[in-house]
């Protein structure tokens, strides 16, 4: 069983920025990826960003220079900071593992999801 939880969602205005943690437990051995995934009314979830456990990185074309990952292996955790927030960045951020390591090349699935959390940016 794993287990993620994520936090640090909340409303911030237009050119703000907020920093998402995912801490995950249980068994998650053998776990390549982990990985952002947000999704916004009326549009298909999307990828923000992924980080292999060998630190290979990949991040959605909306967000290349504003939000940056990283994870601390001993503490099961990844983050997702974001800078100069948009309103178009408002959507539910959900934490995401998976074995498969294509997932950071935009392929695969992944095999565990946390619960989300709202981002909101106000104009």
């Amino acid at each position: 069983q794993v287990q993620l939880v994520e936090s640090g969602g909340g409303l911030v205005q237009a050119g703000g920025s907020l920093r998402l943690s995912c801490v995950a437990s249980g068994s998650i051995a053998g776990i390549n990826a982990m990985g952002w995934l947000r999704e916004a009314p009326g549009k298909p979830r999307e990828l923000v960003s992924v980080i292999a456990s060998g630190g290979e990185l990949n991040y959605g074309k909306d967000v290349k220079g504003r939000f940056s990952i990283s994870r601390d292996n001993g503490k099961n955790t990844v983050y997702l900071q974001m800078n100069s927030l948009k309103p178009e960045d408002t959507g539910v951020y959900y934490c995401a593992l998976a074995y498969d390591l294509s997932v950071v090349a935009g392929r695969g699935e992944y095999d565990f999801w946390g619960p989300g959390t709202q981002v909101t940016v106000s104009s």
